[in-house]
């Protein structure tokens, strides 16, 4: 009878009285995969004209089953890193790639069948899970992002981003996340002491903000607050408002 392979890692689960000889090597290659998902690092370039999709070999040593992914490059357009199908994982993302300020491009992580990708915030550090069918966001070690009005004029925030916002030359727009979960947080701090000069202009994006069907206007210099996603009635509120 053949080998199987187990779902998660792809290991090679050798039939009794089969592989004669082949034993020593199959476990060394089962025992090098075992040590990938447990301290594996590997840098993927996240270029290119397509989404990378990770693999998971039958009973070999794979790039998709390493447990850190290190992601860099010059992004060209929306980038998605995809986790094949049927694995349970839990494995960690992080964002070391240089964003193009004019364009603004996403990057976010998925299981192949999800419709639904994880958004990496800027430069963030995730430890994400996959059931085989989703990956989900567990942890997220959030960094800045600093939006400068000179290039960026309107950006698009994701779950998790903390943004220092330079209105120096012009009025900036942030656009909130168009589908937000229960406990999701957008952090937006003045840089330069500007917005009573140049005000940031917050895109509700369908969402109420504290229960009204009004954009936000930050126009106090100084000004730091935290919105925190509450339910589609209530939508975003404070949690920090200061100046």
């Amino acid at each position: 009878m053949a080998s199987t392979f187990s779902n998660d890692l792809k290991l090679e689960l050798v039939t009794t009285g089969e592989k004669a000889g082949l034993w020593g090597s199959i476990t060394n290659t089962n025992l090098q995969i075992l040590q990938q998902a447990a301290s594996g690092y590997i840098e993927v370039a996240m270029t290119g004209s397509s989404d990378i999709t990770l693999a998971l070999t039958d009973g070999a040593v794979s790039n998709g089953k390493n447990l850190y992914f290190k992601l860099t490059g010059t992004l060209a357009r929306n980038q998605t890193l995809i986790m094949p199908n049927n694995s349970e994982r839990i494995f960690i993302v992080e964002d070391a790639t240089d964003r193009t300020t004019a364009n603004k491009y996403t990057l976010s992580v998925k299981t192949t069948s999800s419709s639904t990708p994880v958004a990496v915030p800027v430069g963030a550090v995730m430890l994400l899970k996959s059931d085989g069918t989703n990956t989900t966001k567990a942890i997220t070690q959030k960094s800045y992002f600093t939006i400068t009005s000179s290039s960026i004029t309107t950006y698009t925030a994701v779950a998790g981003d903390q943004l220092l916002v330079d209105t120096t030359q012009t009025t900036v727009t942030i656009v909130l996340p168009a589908s937000p979960a229960v406990g999701d947080e957008v952090v937006i701090i003045d840089a330069r002491g500007t917005f009573a000069s140049n005000a940031v202009a917050v895109n509700r994006n369908g969402q109420p903000i504290n229960s009204a069907s009004n954009n936000l206007s930050l126009s106090t210099n100084g000004q730091a607050i935290t919105l925190v996603y509450v339910d589609s009635t209530r939508g975003w509120a404070f949690k920090t408002n200061t100046a």
